[in-house]
């Protein structure tokens, strides 16, 4: 299966993202464009988004799934950023590093199962090494098994596990995939890639 990959400018990813969050029951708290610009804008960052046509009428294509990373400092002002820093002392290296977050992406769960979560992360680290960033991570929660399994499939590693006092399916997990010369060569995902209409 060949996956048609999208690349977008801030503001308009934003508002994509913005509407294809609504697809998500499982996602407490819907992102807005204003959250989504707010986070990524003055970093580096890559907005993703798989297409793919309606299995009724297969001359529309629609968004079904996508995929946001940005860089992460050592140093971070905004607040959960610093706390994610804090939480991932010791597990990974900051120093003289480029460290890229994948901070939030997802499947519609109609097209789930089809190979769009795992084209979209190995783009992302195509873009991740072409920017010249060392290392993704990723942070996700443990209930998350299908995101798992493709994570694990892609060699991402569990760098730190945070278990939640009450229910275990709502522990933390923390991943993470250092990037390197062979990252590209272990790709398995067919991918035409072209960039939004700014």
């Amino acid at each position: 299966m060949e996956h048609r990959i999208r690349h977008y400018d801030l503001e308009q990813g934003a508002l994509e993202i913005q509407y294809i969050e609504e697809f998500f029951g499982e996602f407490p708290r819907k992102k807005t464009a204003s959250d989504i610009r707010g986070r990524l804008a003055g970093r580096r960052h890559c907005i993703l988004m798989a297409e793919a046509p309606l299995p009724e009428d297969p001359s529309v294509v629609v968004p079904v799934s996508f995929k946001v990373g940005h860089e992460l400092h050592a140093h971070e002002l905004e607040p959960k950023l610093s706390d994610l820093v804090a939480r991932l002392q010791g597990a990974i290296r900051f120093d003289g590093r480029r460290v890229l977050y994948s901070w939030i992406g997802g499947t519609r769960r109609d097209w789930r199962g089809q190979g769009h979560f795992r084209a979209l992360t190995e783009e992302q680290e195509a873009w991740a090494l072409s920017q010249g960033f060392d290392e993704i991570v990723v942070k996700t929660k443990n209930r998350f098994f299908e995101m798992r399994a493709t994570l694990d499939h892609l060699q991402f590693e569990v760098i730190k596990y945070e278990r939640h006092h009450a229910d275990n399916h709502e522990s933390k997990v923390y991943l993470s995939k250092r990037l390197g010369r062979d990252t590209l060569r272990r790709h398995r995902s067919r991918r035409t890639v072209v960039r939004a209409p700014a």
